[in-house]
């Protein structure tokens, strides 16, 4: 392909509202990549990403190689996590990690031992000669995530939707926010490795089309890229520079003029969106079986002296990063991570550089003024032009302000991406975004609580059947043993109308003998005495009682890993032993059932009596209806809540095994009776 056939010519549509703030780029985009030092420890928080955290792998005082794994994935949505450099692991506790809410997590604590030793790695030349499912797998065990964004696995956006084709693969190289000029560096010196990123991408999902969106405002970045594209089908996409274009929904409304619907993904339309950033990684994963353990992070501001961009190591303090390239702190000290728009000042510096910290941004008073008090709304719907997503900003902050949660959300709150375009237009200088977030967080915790609720209420209605399936299961034998009984006594007495007296006539007295001995075991198996034969419904009694016990204590188990991690081992202790009380009942249970049949061998034969047909089937349907709202619960956990379908794929798992029961057990009766 010729370079005059790399410039796409494809048109640009546009999206509503927008923004032109300052741009401030060439602060920082003046000089190349430099590689940070090695700092004296890293700080590497387990969850770096949208989904479950990884599992820790390792222990304080372990020696660990860079780049081996220290947390592996688990859940569908989670990403492993890997050692940044060579070193020992001095601590494992709860640090401050980057988070608008200032919040804890677990972390890593890794002292450096300065050889910056790889483990062992797993290169592959040729992409092509490994299958789809293994380049997904190397780009989750890689720990890749989403590098421009929340974070989300970035192995999760490479599964193909199951009944559409992807119609486009976009790489989002927009990087529209102020200060922020870490992918326009990226794409100047490694635009080759991002490419071929794509490259990877689109061998997985197979688009209809690649694109490469930029604005127009990183010429040096386009040149780069256009040089880099030579020879493939991927497409360079020039676009306005306006703020912000690189939303995705905004990227994908101006390179396809596709409008992704409230509530959906891009996915639902066609379309698969990554980072430049990202793209990069998958390469390194990949080719050289590299994880993520650095990112390119833009340092810039008037209080930074030596601003630019840096590749650091994931888990460098920032404190100590700063200082490295010439911090100067004033009072009030404020260090934002991200850009102005849409970034948040860190209540403290010791927290470390995780996969998604693209900006660290010290400006003076003078370059960020602190924003002035909050005055009176004044209607005069600004708010609402520069909204890129076309929402109601005014009347989402009253209802944010009211606490009418329910109303935000009806008003399609979630679409807002926190842009900050409103908040900066605002002649009232109101901090929309704060509201926004605020109720945001509102919900989904009164939406956890919900589905906490949802899930007691589970476990509740699967022991209520279980227990009415037991006593429907014990009424069964009830009526069968009666039956039996019956039909035994009635057997006795017609044997014994029909057997001749010693006192008949000819009567041998031999033939009498052999008949009272026969009386009484004939009564003796009617009615076995129960020093000989246990009571079998006391100990299946027992044995459901220990089993039900233990099922209680899995569940209780199984909540304490999310919620009370230093109670997990007791727990596990107990579990162990009520383990041994379940296997001891069942034996016993057995043992004794083992022991009945042998005794019922030499009873008088009885017509089997059929169980309780309407009462099992019954006991099928109830299941089955059971299932299926399970079932139903776990797809919509799987769109609205992602930290709940772990459980609620175990619950539903659990309750197969207990439709698949029930049938078996209806099967059985059915065929007895017939």
């Amino acid at each position: 392909m010729s370079a005059s056939n790399v410039i796409s010519h494809r048109k640009v549509y546009a999206f509503h509202g927008g923004i032109h703030p300052e741009e401030h780029k060439q602060i920082s985009n003046q000089t190349e990549i430099k590689r940070a030092p090695l700092p004296p420890r890293l700080i590497v928080p387990v969850q770096q990403h949208i989904g479950q955290p990884g599992d820790i792998l390792v222990e304080p005082g372990q020696l660990v190689l860079k780049g081996e794994l220290i947390a592996q994935p688990q859940g569908l949505i989670s990403v492993g996590v890997h050692a940044p450099t060579s070193g020992t692991i001095i601590e494992i506790s709860d640090q401050p990690v980057p988070h608008a809410s200032g919040m804890s997590d677990r972390c890593i604590v890794i002292e450096p031992d300065g050889k910056d030793q790889w483990c062992q790695l797993d290169p592959h030349e040729d992409y092509t000669e490994l299958s789809i499912s293994e380049i997904q797998q190397r780009v989750r065990n890689a720990g890749v995530a989403g590098m421009g964004g929340a974070g989300f696995p970035t192995e999760v956006k490479l599964h193909p939707p199951r009944h559409d084709k992807v119609a486009t693969l976009i790489l989002n190289a927009a990087e529209c926010e102020p200060y922020i000029t870490a992918d326009d560096r990226l794409l100047r010196e490694r635009a080759d490795q991002v490419v071929k990123g794509m490259e990877i991408m689109a061998y997985v999902l197979e688009p209809g089309e690649c694109l490469i969106g930029i604005e127009d405002n990183k010429p040096e970045a386009i040149a780069a890229l256009q040089k880099a594209v030579e020879g493939t089908r991927i497409e360079v996409v020039v676009v306005p520079t306006k703020y912000p274009s690189g939303g995705e929904k905004q990227l994908i409304k101006l390179l396809t003029d596709k409008e992704v619907p409230s509530g959906k993904i891009p996915a639902d339309v066609g379309v698969v969106c990554q980072n430049v950033g990202t793209a990069a990684a998958v390469y390194r994963a990949v080719r050289f079986g590299e994880p993520l353990i650095s990112r390119i992070t833009t340092l810039t501001g008037e209080q930074v002296a030596k601003p630019g961009n840096v590749e650091v190591l994931i888990g460098t303090p920032i404190n100590w990063l700063l200082k490295e390239f010439g911090y100067q702190s004033t009072k009030p000290e404020r260090v934002i991570m991200g850009g102005p728009m849409m970034g948040f000042a860190l209540s403290d510096l010791n927290m470390p550089v995780v996969k998604t910290t693209n900006c660290l941004l010290a400006p003076s008073l003078s370059e960020l003024p602190v924003q002035d008090f909050a005055q009176a709304c004044i209607r005069c719907g600004l708010c609402a032009e520069a909204c890129p997503a076309e929402l109601l900003p005014q009347q989402l902050y009253w209802f944010a302000r009211g606490k009418e949660y329910e109303k935000a959300e009806h008003h399609n709150l979630f679409d807002c991406i926190e842009c900050g375009a409103c908040s900066y237009v605002c002649p009232s200088a109101i901090p929309l975004v704060q509201y926004y977030r605020h109720a945001k967080g509102e919900i989904r915790q009164q939406k956890q609580d919900q589905a906490k609720s949802d899930q007691a209420r589970i476990r509740f209605e699967a022991r209520q059947e279980r227990l009415d399936r037991e006593a429907a299961e014990k009424e069964a034998k009830r009526k069968a043993r009666a039956e039996a009984a019956a039909k035994a006594q009635a057997a006795k007495q017609a044997q014994a109308n029909d057997a001749p007296t010693p006192k008949s006539a000819g009567a041998d007295p031999a033939d009498s003998k052999q008949a009272a001995i026969q009386a009484a075991l004939a009564r003796k198996q009617v009615k076995p005495e129960g020093n000989q034969v246990p009571d079998l419904d006391t100990l299946k009694e027992t044995w459901d009682k220990a089993q039900a016990k233990l099922d209680k204590m899995l569940d209780t188990l199984e909540q304490a890993k999310e919620d009370n991690p230093e109670q997990v081992e007791k727990l596990t202790r107990a579990v162990e032993k009520n383990q041994v009380r379940v296997t001891q009942a069942k034996q016993a249970y057995e043992t004794a059932k083992q022991a009945q049949a042998a005794a019922q061998e030499t009873a008088t034969e009885a017509a089997p009596v059929a169980p309780d047909l309407d009462a099992l089937q019954a006991l099928v349907t109830k299941a089955q209806a059971k299932l299926v709202k399970m079932e139903e619960a776990l797809e919509q956990a799987k769109e609205d809540n992602p930290e709940q379908v772990e459980k609620l794929q175990r619950a539903v798992d659990k309750n197969k095994v207990r439709v698949e029961q029930a049938q078996t057990n209806f099967a059985e009766a059915q065929k007895a009776q017939q």
